[in-house]
């Protein structure tokens, strides 16, 4: 499980660096995220070691939390004096996040079992 664990720090590494040496406006971890589907796509799917490690962490995913719940509180002022613009943009994210999921779904479930793409 650590070499696993290694392999996702390595690829989150190598996104940050990707994306401080050409400026994209994306996530660092993002790009290492891509960068691991990538590689599980060209390999055929995750090594049973990873998905050992995928579960350990969905089991402690609520530990994942504390630290945003952290910073909402270190910044709690700031929250308050730009509620409107934090309100508009979590509604917006969650309509436009629903949005993709449903229109995922019906292209997913419109496709037919003989349709391999």
């Amino acid at each position: 499980m650590a070499g696993m664990i290694a392999l996702i720090l390595a690829l989150q590494l190598i996104g940050e660096a990707l994306v401080r040496l050409t400026g994209a406006p994306v996530p660092g971890p993002v790009v290492g995220m891509l960068l691991l589907v990538a590689l599980l796509v060209v390999r055929g799917g995750p090594p049973p070691a990873l998905s050992r490690l995928a579960e350990t962490l969905l089991g402690h995913l609520s530990l994942l939390f504390i630290p945003a719940g952290v910073g909402v509180i270190s910044y709690l002022g700031l929250l308050a004096d730009r509620w409107l613009a934090v309100t508009v943009t979590v509604i917006a994210s969650t309509l436009i996040s629903l949005l993709a999921t449903a229109l995922t779904l019906r292209f997913l479930l419109n496709r037919s079992p003989e349709d391999p793409s």
